[in-house]
């Protein structure tokens, strides 16, 4: 029995472990990453490193199972700063009540896909405006990272302002930047990983003066190297589903942004990775896309009752898919990888913030990058695009950057008498957006 289906796939259990293999050094950042921004919203960072490592393994584990599709799942980048940034820190949201909504979310994106009506729903909202949406976000990311390695700062004049180039941690946030970026074209395997752990080290030996005047080195000794994983206790079911109910208008914005993000990162990132792995039919649709949809809503509620942000498809299977991976059996090798770096958060722990910093600015590029394939010489794709681009760092928030986007869209288009080619569906999205707007 092979339940694979291997031979099927022109593919073997060698290559598909080493695939799987490949996938987890390209996506194990995140381990580092998501603590780090998660922890920025009050939550227990050692909790947290096991949650993302737990809930990576597990949700990858039965995306394999589902659909036998060599893709990985772990929480989303950009969803995981809106998270912390904009609805715990902007919007003073208790990080139990975040985790709620993104449970919420989940929940209407599985209802989505077993009824149909999330075609519905991508349908309505053009290509350009989806690609806006994915490069906005890879820039309010790129923003987080240059602000997390003290390379911008705040400014009373001019709002934003290079940071404190007298400190050492700007310039090794830069110096971080730059090595990750040659790792990178130079097609290192887990280049961002290595980044990582180069700051890290230098940050053993660099030290810096906090706000009460102590001085510390950047990164802290580690007591050992492995040691059994930090407790989920302090995370672990501590979700506030009461919340939504008892604030609907400041929670219904937050769980639709939280919602369309998903849903447009996961088709993108299942057609993309799918497609390099020849597993697209002849009309270029996929095959158990419903599974695979449902898979990942499920993901994103369970991810909320271990303690993280919404668990997402990883367009870094794509690296796992160029190194042979073809079946849910390279998922599955991922996973297990997931599984045993639970044991590793002595060092995942002792990460500074500087050592992710230059992490989230090569994340935030490459999002940017499908910015090209919008015609920024057609005025009316270009307005809602660029403002749907812009309003997501300045405003400091993705649901911001979304409704904006959409309500200008819609409006505009209407304006310029193209109501009749604007579907219902998002006419009432962009009703949404503007009382969301209004009544913020």
């Amino acid at each position: 029995m092979n339940p694979f289906q291997l031979q099927a796939h022109g593919t073997h259990v060698r290559r598909e472990i080493v695939a799987g293999i490949t996938t987890f050094a390209a996506m194990a950042y995140i381990l580092a990453v998501n603590p780090s921004i998660l922890s920025a919203a009050g939550m227990d960072k050692g909790a947290v490193i096991t949650a993302t490592a737990l809930a990576s393994a597990l949700m990858t584990a039965l995306m394999a199972i589902f659909t036998n599709y060599p893709i990985a799942l772990a929480p989303g980048m950009g969803i995981n700063a809106f998270f912390a940034f904009s609805v715990c820190g902007a919007l003073k949201v208790p990080w139990q009540a975040a985790l709620g909504l993104v449970f919420y979310s989940g929940l209407v994106f599985f209802l989505l896909s077993v009824t149909g009506i999330r075609q519905r729903l991508l349908a309505a909202i053009p290509r350009d405006l989806k690609i806006a949406i994915t490069c906005g976000i890879g820039l309010f990311i790129a923003f987080i990272g240059l602000k997390n390695g003290n390379v911008i700062a705040a400014s009373p004049a001019t709002f934003v302002t290079l940071g404190n180039l007298q400190s050492p941690v700007p310039w090794l946030a830069l110096g971080g930047l730059l090595l990750t970026a040659i790792l990178v074209q130079r097609k290192v395997p887990g280049a961002i990983l290595l980044g990582i752990a180069a700051i890290t080290g230098v940050g053993l030996f660099v030290s810096t003066t906090s706000p009460d005047g102590s001085v510390a080195t950047l990164t802290a000794s580690p007591k050992s190297l492995v040691a059994l994983p930090a407790s989920l206790a302090p995370t672990f079911l501590k979700l506030d589903l009461a919340y939504f109910w008892q604030h609907p208008r400041e929670s219904i914005p937050i769980v639709l942004a939280l919602l369309f993000v998903d849903l447009f990162d996961n088709m993108g990132t299942l057609i993309g990775v799918c497609h390099r792995a020849g597993l697209l039919d002849a009309q270029g649709n996929l095959p158990r896309i419903g599974r695979a949809l449902a898979a990942d809503a499920t993901a994103a509620m369970a991810g909320s009752t271990l303690g993280t942000s919404t668990v997402t498809s990883y367009i870094e299977s794509a690296a796992g898919v160029e190194a042979g991976g073809r079946t849910g059996l390279t998922a599955l090798a991922t996973a297990a990888c997931f599984l045993l770096a639970l044991f590793l958060h002595p060092l995942i722990s002792i990460i500074p913030a500087v050592a992710t910093a230059p992490a989230l600015v090569i994340v935030g590029v490459f999002m940017m990058q499908s910015i090209a394939e919008i015609d920024l010489r057609d005025f009316t794709r270009a307005l809602p695009a660029v403002l749907t681009l812009v309003a997501m760092p300045l405003a400091f928030s993705i649901a911001e950057g979304i409704a904006i986007g959409i309500s200008v869209h819609v409006l505009f288009n209407a304006g310029i008498g193209r109501a009749r080619s604007i579907p219902p569906v998002a006419w009432l999205l962009a009703a949404l957006c503007l009382a969301h707007l209004y009544f913020r």
